[in-house]
């Protein structure tokens, strides 16, 4: 049986030559640079419906048209 994800969850993450924390809990995932509050989250709601495919491509057309966008 697979335990319920009831409080967070914080695991180390390295990605290039950069460490990341990434935190699951109950309301999301978020991933930020290791020693840092601020980074990226995204709720559960927000991953199943596909609003954040739909945000990565959209931000893909943007950057291939020469585009700025805030990271």
């Amino acid at each position: 049986m697979t335990p319920k994800l009831d409080h967070p969850i914080k695991r180390e993450l390295k990605i290039g030559r950069e460490l990341y924390t990434v935190m699951m809990s109950p309301e999301g995932v978020k991933i930020a640079l290791k020693g840092r509050r601020k980074g990226r989250e995204i709720s559960w709601e927000t991953l199943l419906s596909g609003d954040a495919e739909l945000t990565q491509q959209l931000k893909m057309s943007v950057d291939a048209y020469g585009g700025v966008h805030d990271e």
